[in-house]
């Protein structure tokens, strides 16, 4: 069976939300290291509607030989679950998942392949959680406190029982901690 494999920066204070105003500073080839690791450990993509929606507005644009992601982000198959998209034919090799996510993920986990590989989408992260369905759960925590913005965690989520995997600190003073769920 394939694992779902959850990739998110995320500052001490949980927040998750707008990394580009905050992450920058601190990414370092330590850092570039593990994310790609992740995402070469994937074939294919899932996102959640607004990561979705900022990706496919930024990435098929980028094609030039200085994006070194570009050729990965467009030509990945990415499958996107939202239930207030009709299409997302404006980026290629998207398709939608729109029914029940619980049977269409669980689906998708049995087919043959590599990894799945979730690029922010926080929303659906936490609903893989929720459902027992995500695997390892990678955080760069940054050492900033940004003060404001989503949280991954949000005041009213239930508890949720991780296992710590990896932990690695990088030069930078970011920690690549890895989680999986322990089923409880």
């Amino acid at each position: 069976m394939r694992k779902i494999t959850a990739g998110l920066f995320i500052s001490l204070d949980g927040v998750i939300e707008a990394p580009q105003d905050w992450h920058f500073p601190y990414f370092d080839d330590q850092m570039g290291e593990a994310i790609g690791g992740v995402m070469m450990s994937a074939d294919c993509m899932l996102l959640g509607r607004v990561t979705w929606e900022g990706f496919a507005g930024y990435w098929p644009d980028k094609t030039e030989p200085e994006v070194e992601m570009a050729d990965y982000m467009n030509n990945t198959p990415k499958y996107v679950v939202s239930t207030t998209l009709d299409s997302v034919d404006a980026w290629q090799n998207s398709t939608l998942l729109n029914g029940d996510f619980v049977e269409d993920i669980t689906n998708l986990k049995q087919q043959e392949g590599a990894n799945i590989s979730i690029s922010g989408s926080g929303m659906l992260i936490r609903s893989l959680l929720a459902h027992d369905l995500l695997d390892e759960l990678h955080l760069l925590v940054h050492p900033i406190v940004v003060g404001k913005g989503q949280r991954l965690f949000p005041d009213g989520t239930d508890e949720v029982r991780l296992k710590l995997l990896d932990s690695t600190t990088f030069e930078s003073g970011v920690t690549h901690v890895v989680y999986t769920t322990t089923g409880e």
